[in-house]
């Protein structure tokens, strides 16, 4: 495509295509298992990356969204996996050995988190450390001569936090240090971490590339020369690559990423200012308000669109948060985010995540993925909701 090509466009037509025999204007689902094995001389690739052989090593649908994906991203290489979990031990296993030193977000995914505090220094020796990355000096300061990987989470899960990828990824190279980036809050069109240094991008597919919450997936985007290393480790010999159908289902939802992106984003600066405005409310973050702490940083990382996530808190007892939640009617209480309907998550002062939390975040918050739905109606909900609790 040419250069100046839309992401609208690309969103479309990108990546390359594969007309079935009967012309099939929309990507048939290739459900099978193996694939004939070429016996006319061409050269077989038996690891099984850049040959169609066995569906666990690659398979047809699997192509086309890894494609779609680089154009859009811009990023040489792709492979998709199973969940998002498995895409980032597809990052963390083959990048980190025992003796090496990692440094992570402090706030960070709960696998991540597990990941790193028990997992990988338990079983495999790594050494971590810990930081608060949207403070640059402070990942600079943990860097040690064996570190290896730096891994930052913009914006943060699920506080919202902006980290500078760009000077942190100076830092890290000028170390021999490789830097990973699960930028799942933003999804691939809000920020371009590869552009900005980064080595590897990381996001949950299930968020918002698929976008329609009926399918799991992960990926990890780069230059080839890694992406051919996470895999063959991590997808082919560790078996967790993303199923034809599922594959299908996000390169689907792929489609309208573009437009669905604008919509969460614009939705969800309209309920921020109304959140900010509302006297019941204790705090709110979301990158794209001014009071953000990282606002500044955000203007300049995230093209325009802040995405759906918002943290906020009202100012209400245990009981109080739990009638907020009840009384909501168009906001659905469940995990997971980046959906076409709005979920909120309530994180209690209970939870043994907080204390590594941003102190406004310790006496508890909600997490909150606005959805598509019309700004005006989510609003009223919310506020209906907030009466319910005594709080209006």
């Amino acid at each position: 495509m040419k250069e100046n090509t839309t992401v609208h466009t690309i969103a479309v037509h990108g990546g390359a295509r594969k007309d079935d025999t009967f012309g099939a204007i929309n990507q048939p689902i290739y459900m099978t298992s193996n694939y004939r094995i070429p016996t006319d001389g061409t050269p077989v690739d038996w690891i099984g990356t850049e040959t169609n052989i066995y569906a666990r090593n690659r398979n047809v649908n699997q192509m086309v969204l890894q494609n779609k994906l680089c154009a859009l991203t811009g990023a040489e290489d792709c492979a998709v996996f199973a969940s998002g979990v498995a895409a980032l031990a597809g990052v963390f296993v083959p990048f980190l050995n025992s003796g090496d030193h990692a440094i992570i977000s402090e706030v960070c995914y709960s696998a991540t988190n597990l990941l790193f505090r028990q997992y990988l220094p338990e079983k495999y020796g790594i050494e971590v450390t810990f930081v608060d990355t949207t403070d640059t000096e402070a990942v600079k300061a943990a860097i040690r001569p064996n570190t290896k990987l730096i891994h930052v989470e913009t914006p943060g899960n699920p506080t919202t936090g902006i980290s500078d990828i760009e000077s942190i990824a100076k830092a890290a190279h000028a170390a021999g240090s490789l830097v990973s980036v699960d930028a799942t809050f933003a999804g691939p069109i809000s920020i371009y971490t590869l552009k900005l240094g980064a080595d590897l991008e990381i996001h949950s597919m299930t968020k918002y590339i698929n976008g329609h919450g009926d399918s799991l997936g992960g990926c990890v985007l780069g230059r080839k020369e890694l992406l051919t290393k996470v895999k063959e480790i991590a997808m082919v010999n560790f078996g967790g690559i993303l199923s034809p159908f599922n594959a299908w289902l996000v390169a689907r939802g792929l489609v309208t990423l573009p437009l669905r992106m604008a919509q969460h984003s614009s939705v969800a600066m309209e309920v921020a200012k109304f959140l900010e405005g509302h006297p019941a409310i204790r705090f709110v973050w979301y990158p794209g308000l001014e009071s953000h702490p990282q606002h500044d940083r955000a203007v300049k990382l995230m093209n325009g669109q802040y995405s759906g996530m918002i943290a906020f808190d009202i100012n209400g007892t245990e009981e109080q948060h739990q009638k907020f939640l009840d009384a909501l009617t168009l906001v659905t209480h469940a995990v997971s985010l980046g959906d076409v309907e709005s979920l909120i998550v309530y994180y209690d002062e209970h939870s043994d995540k907080l204390p590594h939390y941003p102190e406004i975040f310790r006496k508890g918050f909600f997490r909150f993925s606005v959805g598509l739905e019309g700004a005006e109606d989510l609003i009223a909900d919310l506020t209906q909701a907030l009466n319910a609790c005594g709080l209006a």
